[in-house]
């Protein structure tokens, strides 16, 4: 058997067993087929966005503590985190292409950190999506060993 990861088997049966509804068998097929082109891809269309953001964001972190210590604390951590997803999301892609678990942990741990920037963010409609695309990661997970 196979390690779990952080929280993995406390969140499980509520992505799947206890799920309000299960994608079907030909979604999840095409997903995981699919999903690390679709990966790739993006990936590299964020690139040239990234490195703007981090130069942008280098400069504007000065800024936002001028707004107040919690404002400028938060933009520092999304800023931080953002930068954590993408690099993970780039390790998963070798796992993901050959169906390796640890191409599934490190695409599950960029969407715990992408759900996180959400929940900094205050962006309701990014932690909703945040969690479906987390049970859909959850209902592939066994096409990943």
């Amino acid at each position: 058997m196979t390690q779990s990861a952080v929280l993995e088997t406390e969140l499980a049966p509520y992505f799947t067993t206890k799920a309000p509804f299960q994608f079907p068998v030909d979604f999840r097929e095409g997903f995981v087929k699919y999903w690390p082109i679709v990966s790739l891809v993006l990936l590299i269309l964020a690139l040239p966005a990234v490195v703007a953001f981090l130069g942008i964001s280098a400069a504007f972190v000065p800024v936002s503590f001028m707004a107040g210590a919690d404002i400028g604390l938060g933009y520092t951590i999304a800023m931080i985190l953002t930068l954590a997803k993408t690099v993970l999301g780039g390790i998963a892609l070798p796992g993901l292409f050959n169906r390796k678990r640890q191409g599934w942990v490190f695409s599950y741990y960029a969407q715990l950190l992408g759900i996180l920037i959400s929940v900094f963010s205050v962006s309701v409609i990014g932690i909703l999506l945040g969690l479906l695309f987390l049970m859909l990661l959850f209902q592939v997970r066994d096409y990943y060993n």
